[in-house]
Formats: structure tokens, C-alpha cells, sequence
């Protein structure tokens, strides 16, 4: 049997007839707010007081505090001849080396190097920038390197997104100090940005262009000792001229060898006329010459008439006959005489045969022309065409020597202009023209960074609230008592059937 409310249950024990009240089984129950407030009530002395002393302490802390000041500086970072790759010497094209992204990180660990930072501390003194740390040197360290490790914690360096800018700030309890650590590192980064993309090849261009300025004279001296000696001086043009003389001369050659040819064949027809001619006796006329041998004839045979009529009268030894026989002798040496001396020449024909004879002779004298000028004109083609096999190899040479000449003055002119260029590049790192623009310069602030009071103190009290909470909660758990009938409920696993107010 069940007593409603009592949160007891009846039982009877078997064979015994006792009967015992147990407790009933208790619905556990999550803590809910009036379980919270209870515990804030009960510790509310233990919250305020930490919650008071965490306020106070943040408050005392913040104002004694030494104040921080902080000194910002900009800078542009343009891409220019720092960042231009120059591969070779032959090769004018100029690329760029870096993207946008690399080029500002390049930057700004020019910006951040120890070597730099080290160099600022110098020039300010360490002193005067941490005095902290010169009074009291940590150990193992000098307080020029503490004093490095310490200004790379305090300086930043960003890059401002989607631009070439670099932002460059340093904190500082001295707002002077960090205006001028600021200036004075953007001053120092400038020269180490030339030193480190300067790349002096003045000095070596000079002597490379030393060199090439012998070699392109030298050749120049042999082209021009070529020219002289060989006496060519405009290689097309007497390569022209040879092979239109040549072509002149083949032309001719072969025009004068017809007309040989031509003339051969009239000669034969002429001659082969005139012996036709010469066999036709009716062509013939008698001439003066003809008429003396006959009157020789007709005188012989009157003298050989007479020796016979003498001889019937007197005998051979006889002076008439003797002198008959004389006159016939000499009359026959005459005759013989005549005869010779007419068998070698040609009658004078009619006017026909007479102008065939002086074409003849006109032709034969022609052909002899001709066949000289042949001779001439061969004789010529072959002078040009040794010269053209000559002019071959002379062109070789030529050809050679106007190469070398070529590939000296064209090194020599890319010498020149990388000297020019590097003369240029390190006259303006002298003068310290380096593609850095600065957009601020860093002045004095006037309001510190550090620290913030208000910001403090809000944070001082969500501290507070939260540790002095936590602290509360953290009592109720480990305490041995209890704040509430539920809690005790929970932890005993009993019913509560009543509750007392207890006042100390």
C-alpha cells in the first residue's frame, strides 16, 4: 500500500508478515534556473569579492601601464629595371623576374632583416630605444642582438592587399623614438634594396667591349687589305659585271662562229663557181700577154724555116747557120719563159668571172677576219671565265671575312649598349634612385596605442563576472552541503518531506 505524497512504498517482507516503507524511486531532474540563482545567492559574497578584486586589479594594471605609441610609414613598390632579367648578352628581351606577390615578399624581407633593423639601433643607440636593456642585459646576449630580437617583435611589415604598397609600423614607448626608427629603416631599406639588385658589370663590360673593339678593327684592317690586294670593292656589282661580260662574250662568240661558218660555206660555193667557170674557154678573151707568145710562135717557126734553108746551102758549122740556131735558142728560152710565168695565173674572164674573182677575195679575207676575232673572243671568255673561278673563291674569302667583321661589330655594338646600360644602372644607385617611393613617412603620434583603458576595464569586468561565476559554481560542486531539497534529493536519492530555515 501506497501513502500518496509520502514518497514511501509498502512492502511486506515473505513469511515474516513485517511490513517495511521504502522509499519510491525519485525522476532525476536537470538543475534549472532556481538552482542557479540559488547558488549565486548563496555565494553572492564570494562572487562580488572576486569579481571586485579582478575589476580593480585590471583597472590598477591598466593605468600603471607604461603608455605604447606607434609610428606608421607607407611605401610603393614599383616594378621597374630592379626586377628585369636580362638571360643573355646576345639575347635583348627583357623579362620580368618576379610576379607581384614574390616581388612584395622580397620586399618585405629586405625590410624585416636583422642586419637591417641591427643597422637603425646603431645609428639610434640602443639606449635610447631600450634603455630597459641596457641597464639590465639579459644573459647569454649583448643588448644590441636583445634589442634586434626584440624590435622584430615590435616592428610589422604587411603588404596592402590587391596594390604594390607596404605598410611599415613599429611600437615604442618614445613616440619620437618611433617615428624615427621608422624613417630611418625605410632610409636604410632603400640602400639595401639597391645593394642587393645592384649588379656592377661596368668594370667587366669595359673590357669585353676593350676586346671587341681590337677584334672589329682587326678585321676591318684585313677586310680592307683583302679589298686592296684583290682590288674588289663591290662584291655584287663586279660579280654583275663579269657574268654580263661573260654573257657578252658567249653571245658574241657564238654570232662570229655562224658568220665563220656562213662564209666557209660561200667560199666553197664561190670557188667551186669559179672552177666551173674556169673549164668554159668561151668565158676567156685573149690578152696582151697571149699575143706576144704568139708572135714568139710565129717568129720560132719562120727562124726554124730559115736553119732548113740554110742547111740545104751551107753546112752546121756554117756562121748563118750558127746564128739562126742562137736566135731559136733564144727564141724558145723566151717562150719557156712566157709559159711559166702565164701557167700560174688566171686569164682575166668576163666582167662576171672578174666579180666572182673579187668576191672571192672579199670572202677569204672576211672569214680571216672572223676567224681571228673567234680566236680573240675565245681567248677573252676563257680571261673571264678564270676570273669567275677566281672571283668563287675570292668571294669565299671575301664572304668569311665580311662575317667575322659582322659578328665582331655586332658584339661590339651589344657590349656597348650593356655597358651604357650598366653605366646608367649604377649611376643611379649611386644617386640612390631606386624604385621605392615613399607615400607617408612616419611622424610623431600623438595618441598611444597601448593601453587601452576602457577596453581594459570591459574586459577587467568580463573577466570578473566570469571568474567570480565559475568560482561559485565550482564551491557548490565540492561542498558538502546543500543549497536546495532537489539537490539533496539527487544526491542522496531520498525524499525530502519537509525543509527548515536554518540562521546562523
Amino acid at each position: 500500500m501506497n501513502h500518496p505524497g509520502s514518497g514511501l512504498e509498502k512492502y511486506r517482507h515473505p513469511g515474516s508478515g513485517i511490513e517495511k516503507y521504502e522509499p519510491l524511486e525519485q525522476e532525476q531532474q536537470a538543475p534549472g534556473l532556481r538552482d542557479f540563482l540559488t547558488v549565486l545567492f548563496k555565494h553572492k559574497i564570494k562572487i562580488v569579492t572576486i569579481f571586485l578584486t579582478t575589476v580593480v586589479t585590471v583597472t590598477i594594471v591598466t593605468f600603471l601601464l607604461p603608455p605604447t605609441y606607434e609610428a606608421k610609414s607607407s611605401l610603393m613598390v614599383k616594378f621597374g629595371r630592379e626586377y628585369v632579367n636580362r638571360p643573355g648578352v646576345g639575347d635583348t628581351r627583357s623579362i620580368m623576374a618576379l610576379n607581384q606577390e614574390e616581388v612584395l615578399n622580397s620586399e618585405i624581407q629586405i625590410l624585416t632583416s636583422h642586419e637591417l633593423i641591427g643597422k637603425v639601433l646603431t645609428t639610434l643607440k640602443v639606449e635610447t630605444v631600450y634603455p630597459d636593456l641596457v641597464e639590465s642585459p639579459p644573459q647569454n646576449m649583448t643588448p644590441l642582438e636583445a634589442a634586434i630580437l626584440t624590435a622584430g617583435k615590435k616592428l610589422t611589415v604587411e603588404g596592402v592587399k590587391k596594390s604594390n604598397v607596404i605598410e611599415v609600423a613599429f611600437q615604442n614607448k618614445n613616440p619620437q623614438v618611433a617615428a624615427r626608427f621608422v624613417n630611418l629603416l625605410v632610409d636604410y631599406y632603400k640602400e639595401k634594396h639597391l645593394q642587393v639588385f645592384s649588379d656592377p658589370q661596368s668594370s667587366f663590360f669595359d673590357s669585353q667591349l676593350a676586346q671587341f673593339e681590337q677584334k672589329l678593327k682587326l678585321s676591318e684592317n684585313k677586310m680592307e687589305a683583302f679589298k686592296q690586294k684583290n682590288r674588289v670593292f663591290s662584291l655584287e656589282e663586279q660579280r654583275s659585271l663579269l657574268l654580263t661580260q661573260r654573257s657578252g662574250l658567249d653571245t658574241s662568240l657564238k654570232n662570229t662562229q655562224n658568220q665563220v661558218h656562213e662564209l666557209e660555206k660561200k667560199l666553197s660555193s664561190l670557188r667551186s663557181q669559179k672552177e666551173d667557170r674556169a673549164k668554159d674557154k668561151s668565158l676567156y678573151t685573149v690578152t696582151e700577154r697571149d699575143k706576144i707568145i704568139t708572135d714568139a710562135r710565129t717568129r720560132l717557126l719562120d727562124l726554124q724555116l730559115k736553119e732548113q734553108n740554110l742547111l740545104k746551102q751551107y753546112t752546121e758549122s756554117n756562121r748563118l747557120v750558127r746564128n739562126i740556131r742562137d736566135e731559136i735558142q733564144l727564141v724558145q728560152e723566151f717562150l719557156k719563159e712566157q709559159e711559166l710565168e702565164i701557167s700560174g695565173k688566171v686569164r682575166t674572164g668576163t666582167p662576171v668571172f672578174q666579180e666572182m674573182e673579187k668576191e672571192l677575195f672579199k670572202t677569204q679575207a672576211e672569214l680571216s677576219s672572223q676567224i681571228a676575232k673567234a680566236s680573240a673572243q675565245k681567248e677573252q671568255l676563257a680571261r673571264v671565265e678564270n676570273e669567275t673561278r677566281s672571283f668563287d673563291l675570292l668571294e669565299n674569302n671575301y664572304q668569311n671575312l665580311k662575317r667575322d667583321m659582322e659578328s665582331n661589330g655586332k658584339n661590339y655594338r651589344i657590349y656597348l649598349e650593356r655597358q651604357e646600360e650598366a653605366r646608367i644602372s649604377e649611376e643611379m644607385n649611386r644617386q640612390k634612385m631606386a624604385n621605392i617611393s615613399v607615400i607617408n613617412s612616419a611622424v610623431a603620434p600623438a595618441e598611444k596605442i597601448k593601453p587601452k583603458k576602457i577596453l581594459n576595464i570591459l574586459f577587467g569586468i568580463l573577466i570578473g563576472i566570469i571568474s567570480s561565476i565559475g568560482f561559485a559554481l565550482f564551491s557548490e560542486n565540492t561542498s558538502k552541503n546543500f543549497s536546495t531539497p532537489e539537490s539533496a534529493e539527487r544526491r542522496l536519492g531520498l525524499p525530502v518531506l519537509t525543509t527548515l530555515m536554518h540562521k546562523e
